[in-house]
C-alpha cells in the first residue's frame, strides 16, 4: 500500500495558519483525509461560534448588573458596585478541565460539562451589597439559578471568600435564542484584594512548607473578613445616626439631582 503521508503538506505550528493547513489537507485526493479535515473544520467553526455565544452571555449579565447599579445610584444615591471584570475561559483551560474529568472534547460535551466558560466578577464595597445584588439578579424572570456556592458563610480551607453563582440567561440572536450558563462571582474589595494576592503567590508554583503558608493565608483572610464586618458596622452606625428624612425632604433631594447625568 502506498504511503499517502509522504504527500502531506507541511503544517505550520502557528495558530494563524491552522485553517489554511486544514484546507490543504482537504484538497488531497484521499477520502479518509478529506473526512478528517472536514471534521476538524466543522469543529473549529462550531467552537468559534460557541465562543461568540458565551461572549454575548457575558454582555447580557454585565448589562443586568450595570442597570442595578444605575438604579441604586438614582434611587438611593449610592453605587453598590465598585467595578466589574469579565473573562472567557481560555482554550487551554477548557481542554485541561475536560481532560481531568475524562471527557472527550466535543462541542456538545463542552456545553454540557463546562459551566464556567463565561465568567463575570462583581466587586462591592460591603458584604450586604453582595447578597442584595445576588437577590436582585435572581429575582429577574429570565435568570435561572443552576448552582450556588457561598464561600462567605463557609470559606474554603485557605480562607477564600466569595459568593459564586452559576446562572443561565437567554441570549437572543437573529433567528434563535440560546440559554447560556455564566459563572458570577460577587465579593468585596477586601476579599478581592486577598484572592488576587493569594493567586499571584501560589499560581503554578511549588511551595515549600505549604501547610504553614496556607495557615498564614487563612489568618490574613480572617483578619480581612473581620475588617469587612467592621466597615459594614461603621456604615450602619452612620446611617442609623442620621435623621430620618421626611417624604418632602426625599422629594427635594431627588429634585436637586434631576440635572445629574445618568450613567
Amino acid at each position: 500500500m502506498p504511503d499517502t503521508h509522504t504527500n502531506l503538506p507541511i503544517i505550520s505550528e502557528g495558530p494563524e495558519d491552522m485553517a489554511s493547513s486544514i484546507m490543504q489537507l482537504a484538497s488531497l485526493d484521499d477520502p479518509r483525509i478529506w473526512q478528517e479535515a472536514l471534521r476538524m473544520m466543522e469543529l473549529m467553526v462550531g467552537y468559534k461560534e460557541d465562543r461568540m455565544v458565551y461572549t454575548c452571555a457575558i454582555k447580557a449579565i454585565r448589562t443586568k448588573f450595570e442597570v442595578l447599579d444605575t438604579e441604586f445610584n438614582v434611587r438611593y444615591q449610592r453605587n453598590p458596585i465598585n467595578f466589574i471584570t469579565t473573562r472567557l475561559k481560555s482554550n487551554q483551560s477548557i481542554v485541561l478541565k475536560m481532560a481531568r474529568k475524562g471527557i472527550p472534547f466535543t462541542i456538545e460535551n463542552m456545553e454540557k460539562h463546562v459551566e464556567d466558560i463565561a465568567g463575570i466578577r462583581i466587586i462591592c464595597s460591603y458584604v450586604d451589597d453582595i447578597y442584595q445584588l445576588a437577590d436582585s439578579l435572581l429575582r429577574q424572570d429570565d435568570v435561572t439559578l443552576l448552582t450556588r456556592k457561598d464561600y462567605i458563610k463557609e470559606p474554603k480551607k485557605n480562607g477564600y471568600r466569595s459568593l459564586h453563582l452559576i446562572v443561565s440567561v437567554p441570549v437572543f440572536f437573529a433567528d434563535v435564542t440560546r440559554q447560556v450558563p455564566v459563572e458570577v462571582q460577587i465579593r468585596t474589595i477586601a476579599m478581592d484584594f486577598w484572592a488576587s494576592l493569594e493567586h499571584q503567590m501560589k499560581y503554578k508554583q511549588e511551595i515549600a512548607d505549604e501547610e504553614h503558608i496556607i495557615a498564614r493565608l487563612r489568618e490574613c483572610a480572617d483578619r480581612i473578613a473581620a475588617l469587612d464586618e467592621e466597615m459594614l458596622a461603621i456604615r450602619k452606625q452612620i446611617e442609623s445616626g442620621k435623621n430620618v428624612p421626611s417624604q418632602e425632604d426625599l422629594l427635594l433631594q431627588k429634585l436637586r439631582q434631576l440635572e445629574t447625568p445618568i450613567e
